[in-house]
């Protein structure tokens, strides 16, 4: 609370607030009134990493239009769950996070992993969450920042085909599209605008 009432308090605010343990939508709404009573354009970054903000995860994703990004806060979470720290046991959480932030059009970032000292194991666990979903994962160190810049952005190949893709559904003229003899429906136009999106 004391939190929220200095940067209410400022004619400076953060562009940005980072929010722990959002449990409810009741509070995110709560701190998106204050901010807009204010003027504030503060965006928020929300963390679910507890059982009872998985559990309204969707709500809170929908809560506010000031919502950039929904994140993963795994080691909170195993523990809440009496689970492993590992990849299997948090996999319905994680997925969980995932639907919740795609429904809302958000970015949904994976805990970071906190091992600096092993980069391999960072970049199997990077693309596992890439694999589900996931936009971004988070970093404690800047030496993981390009590994994991890497991984989350699309390669040269995959944005080509992106835009090979685009292309077919802007030339076609009766909605059937073929691009390298596969049909293409309109979710594959989606990702391709995505990727695209994604490597700006």
């Amino acid at each position: 609370i004391a939190d929220v009432q200095a940067i209410l308090t400022t004619d400076t605010p953060p562009p940005a607030l980072m929010v722990p343990k959002v449990k409810s939508p009741d509070e995110v709404i709560l701190l998106d009134n204050l901010l807009t009573e204010r003027g504030h354009e503060t965006r928020l970054h929300i963390i679910i990493e507890t059982n009872q903000g998985l559990e309204s995860a969707f709500e809170i994703a929908h809560s506010s239009s000031r919502i950039d990004s929904m994140l993963f806060g795994g080691i909170d979470m195993a523990a809440e769950l009496r689970c492993d720290l590992a990849w299997e046991s948090l996999l319905y959480a994680r997925s969980r996070c995932v639907h919740a932030a795609a429904s809302a059009g958000i970015d949904v970032i994976d805990v970071p992993y906190l091992d600096l000292e092993d980069p391999e194991g960072m970049q199997i666990a990077a693309e596992q969450a890439k694999s589900i979903g996931f936009s971004g994962k988070g970093s404690i160190h800047p030496k993981q920042i390009h590994q994991l810049n890497k991984i989350f952005t699309p390669s040269e190949e995959e944005i080509a085909y992106a835009n090979k893709v685009i292309k077919a559904f802007n030339d076609a003229s009766d909605g059937l599209v073929v691009v390298d003899g596969k049909l293409i429906e309109k979710p594959v136009l989606r990702t391709a605008l995505k990727t695209i999106a994604n490597s700006k």
